[in-house]
């Protein structure tokens, strides 16, 4: 069997922030644990992360990467004894009943997740202490869901931000946006484009998620970026 570098040098990298998972954030303000997205390899983040509780699963799209853990939400029922909140839109939820039948059926399996569905629209909503805005973005032709929580907004997924949506990012103090590559995409910022809405947003921390292995080692895209923008990693912690 022939053998096949990657061409980047990523996969092979010593540095463990080369070693990217599916794009993923967790927010905790006390008691109050949120997860966005919970794409393949959701149960390998909350081991690696020593995850104990979860309040509520948040979602902002249906693509396969960002929903296809969301199975494994049933440790957290065992361990909290009792159902976690999931908060999808319309579509995300039609998505989810396809892709996970089993638990939305009247008489269930014993043991299949249990859950608490909400359905997110245009308002912002409350988990716990903490306000979600949705920030609607566009993924090529695909309605997203970024989310602000205070001054942090969070952007996966977007190569179009609408005026209304920016005008929303306005006071954002930390800014995560997601950053494909160097090449255009066509349903993904690439770098230049990254850092253009990074600028305009303006502020005072920005980070680069969803980042590919076309991107680069992180330390050599680091090395390229402004002084407030910085590639994300997984384990990465920010205090705000």
């Amino acid at each position: 069997m022939p053998v096949i570098a990657c061409p980047c040098k990523v996969c092979s990298s010593d540095n463990p922030h080369d070693k990217r998972l599916r794009s993923s954030i967790l927010i905790e303000d006390g008691e109050t644990v949120v997860v966005i997205d919970s794409g393949p390899d959701f149960r390998q983040q909350m081991l690696l992360n020593g995850v104990k509780r979860l309040s509520a699963l948040v979602f902002t799209h249906d693509h396969k990467d960002h929903i296809a853990g969301m199975d494994d939400i049933r440790a957290f029922n065992f361990v909290n004894r009792s159902a976690v909140d999931v908060f999808a839109s319309v579509e995300v939820q039609e998505s989810l009943k396809r892709e996970f039948p089993y638990v939305f059926e009247d008489l269930k399996y014993p043991g299949v997740p249990e859950i608490n569905m909400h359905t997110i629209y245009e308002e912002s909503f409350s988990i716990g202490g903490l306000d979600f805005l949705p920030l609607p973005v566009l993924h090529y032709r695909l309605p997203v869901n970024g989310y602000r929580v205070g001054d942090f907004s969070y952007i996966t997924d977007a190569n179009h931000i609408p005026d209304e949506t920016m005008r929303k990012l306005s006071g954002t103090r930390v800014l995560v946006i997601n950053a494909l590559r160097h090449e255009k995409h066509i349903s993904h910022f690439n770098l230049e484009e990254a850092l253009a809405i990074i600028e305009k947003v303006n502020p005072e921390q920005a980070y680069l998620t969803h980042i590919s292995h076309q991107l680069g080692r992180q330390m050599e895209i680091d090395s390229m970026l402004p002084t407030n923008v910085k590639c994300s990693f997984d384990g990465l912690e920010l205090s705000i």
